[in-house]
């Protein structure tokens, strides 16, 4: 886990001061390294990678980075790939590797398969690898976004790295990507290649980027495509599982240094540290965050129950309104633009006490998407059993459950009473598209705050659509798996910047074992009435290890990820904190957003709404990048003669 950057010229000409550029990269990433850091530039100063080091496989020298092979080749990489031992006994006979690291994997493997190397990676990795014989730049992301890539073209320059704010002082101008602007504030996450940054791109993931004779090209190498088994049984789904996800838990604990796990009391992170812990490299430490000043929010007893079944050690730390106070513009400033809820915040902060121990954690990110373990799956269900009800059609291709089968679920609804309102608010019964943008679209309630005359919604649900109904994905009408995967795709991996971004503030690797594409393209085979059975979420799951957790975490009907108080905390302690944020001078002038219609509104929030959160984390953002672009510009300009680069590009 580390840091990567570099800047290729595209037309092969030498690029101008390229230290002082290398220079600037390196230390907007800095804190994903604490272990070292280094540059290569290559001979004719063409090209030029940057590497901040978190040493986590092989610890000495000779894994440094940028790593250099013959031909040569040059790499910057980002990640762990789980799978390097077997790797390194099938590469040994054609490859003399001189360290003990996943990083000469991928360099032997490309030597050996090319562009077709990506095939036998297995894990989560970002890089970028020249080959001087080739004059090609060859880039790739892991198939789910675990590891991040952001990119940009300036002139004849591509420039990138694992952070988006690495590249702002590459830009002509810091602006806001309209576009991209609307899908946050209809999702509170973006859905496509682009970045709430003007410019600069994210490599999606499962895709890789070649730069080669002046041209930058783009291809997917992989995708999660939902062929469903109706051959095998339950029993056989749940065996499978239990084989595979057990694999994962083994290869996800290979580590030179200690490794630890996040522990939230819900399925997943208990699972995954009470699976790791029964491994014979087992698990002793442990991490949760909580909220004990309002009822409702501390699940730290849910935690210790399946921390007590590892035996390992709950390190806790109890989160307070200072504690929001003190570290928010933290938490945006690392996220690089806001994205997903406000379990960022927290995870932030369980973070920063995990990096004081260790530095590897296990989670259990992923868990919700491929096991089906959001209630808004349960209550669009609930509404097409309604219609199927009606019409007398029990079944339509694998998507409807019964009436019958799903009344006994419905009492995990019972939080979701404002969500159900404003779901049937405006109709029933209508295409299953528009019935699942209306349940995930978060801006319906933002009329007065948000100028929505100057943004194109109908573009935001056209961009849905095309994933939502992709056949090349889901095959066969099946409303579960259509969720899914539109979450899998376009939520996962917001989810999985959050994850990336926390931790390595701290410079703490985040493993997520739950996302491993043997596993993942296994679920995908598995009926949704076998994964989401009678709309009990996390039926398979729960079948499989129900016996490993604890009666108390597996029968939850409660857990509702990571509650932060913030309905709270804002009409009381951190009532003058949003004030003083919307009612400030450029506050006032934002385009798209009206601050006095958030202020008159502040009071009316629902407890878990999220809206106020995502409007204040936009309204940081907005501070922190684009109220002092001047300052990411100087970093260029005030190193000796790199204005000229910036000209030049």
């Amino acid at each position: 886990m580390c840091g990567i950057a570099g800047i290729v010229s595209i037309d092969g000409a030498p690029v101008p001061l390229l230290d002082s550029a290398l220079d600037v990269l390196d230390r907007l990433i800095a804190h994903r390294g604490p272990d070292g850091h280094s540059a290569w530039t290559s001979a004719c100063r063409s090209v030029g990678l940057v590497h901040r080091r978190l040493a986590i496989i092989d610890l000495s020298a000779a894994a440094q980075q940028p790593m250099l092979a013959p031909g040569p080749t040059a790499i910057t990489y980002n990640g762990e790939i789980y799978n390097y031992l077997e790797l390194r006994e099938a590469l040994g006979d054609g490859w003399c590797f001189h360290s003990t690291s996943d990083t000469e994997c991928i360099l032997a493997a490309y030597d050996r398969y090319g562009l077709d190397c990506l095939d036998r990676l297995r894990g989560m990795f970002a890089f970028a690898l020249w080959d001087e014989r080739r004059k090609s730049l060859f880039c790739a992301r892991d198939r789910f976004g675990i590891k991040p890539f952001y990119y940009a073209t300036i002139g004849h320059l591509f420039v990138f790295a694992s952070e988006a704010k690495a590249l702002l002082p590459f830009l002509p101008e810091i602006e806001s990507d309209r576009a991209a602007l609307a899908e946050y504030l209809t999702f509170q996450y973006t859905i496509g290649e682009a970045t709430l940054f003007c410019g600069i791109r994210q490599l999606m993931p499962g895709h890789a980027l070649i730069v080669e004779n002046g041209n930058i090209k783009i291809q997917r190498y992989w995708d999660v495509r939902y062929n469903i088994d109706y051959e095998h049984n339950q029993r056989y789904f749940e065996r499978r599982l239990v084989e595979l996800l057990n694999d994962t838990i083994d290869v996800h604990l290979r580590s030179d240094v200690s490794v630890g796990a996040y522990v939230s009391g819900g399925v997943d992170s208990s699972l995954i540290a009470i699976l790791a812990g029964k491994t014979e490299r087992g698990m002793s430490e442990c991490f949760h965050g909580r909220f004990t000043q309002f009822p409702g929010y501390d699940e730290s007893d849910f935690a210790q129950a399946a921390v007590d079944r590892v035996g390992a050690r709950l390190h806790t730390i109890d989160i307070t309104a200072d504690h929001f106070r003190d570290h928010i513009s933290d938490v945006i400033y690392h996220l690089d633009f806001p994205v997903a809820g406000p379990g960022s915040f927290p995870q932030f902060m369980v973070s920063e006490l995990a990096a004081r121990h260790l530095k590897v954690v296990l989670g259990g990110q992923g868990g919700d998407e491929v096991f089906g373990g959001y209630a808004r799956y349960l209550l669009a269900y609930f509404e097409q059993c309604i219609k199927a009800a009606l019409d007398g059609t029990y079944k339509n291709g694998n998507f409807i459950v019964t009436i019958e089968s799903i009344v006994p679920n419905l009492g995990l609804l019972r939080e979701y009473k404002p969500l159900m309102a404003e779901f049937w608010r405006e109709g029933l019964f209508g295409a299953l598209d528009e019935r699942y943008f209306r349940l995930i679209d978060r801006s319906t309630d933002m009329s007065e705050e948000v100028d929505w005359k100057l943004l194109d919604k109908r573009q935001v649900f056209e961009a849905f659509r095309v994933i939502f109904n992709n056949p090349d994905n889901v095959h066969k009408e099946a409303y579960f798996d259509k969720m899914t995967h539109f979450d899998f795709k376009c939520l996962l991996p917001a989810l999985l910047q959050v994850e990336d971004r926390m931790s390595m503030a701290h410079g703490l690797e985040s493993r997520v074992p739950l996302l491993d594409h043997p596993l993942i393209e296994f679920l995908a085979t598995v009926p949704a009435d076998v994964k989401f059975a009678g709309g009990r979420m996390k039926y398979l799951l729960k079948l499989a290890y129900g016996r490993e957790l604890p009666t108390a975490i597996v029968d939850r009907r409660d857990k509702m990820g990571f509650p932060v108080p913030l309905k709270e905390w804002f009409s009381g302690e951190l009532h003058d904190l949003m004030n003083d944020t919307f009612r400030s001078r450029n506050a006032r002038h934002r385009p798209f957003l009206n601050a006095d219609g958030v202020l008159a509104n502040l009071d009316k929030a629902g407890r878990f709404s999220r809206k106020l959160w995502g409007l204040l984390s936009l309204e940081l953002w907005h501070q922190i990048f684009h109220d002092r672009a001047a300052g990411y510009r100087r970093m260029l300009t005030d190193a000796p003669g790199t204005v000229s680069m910036a000209a030049e590009s």
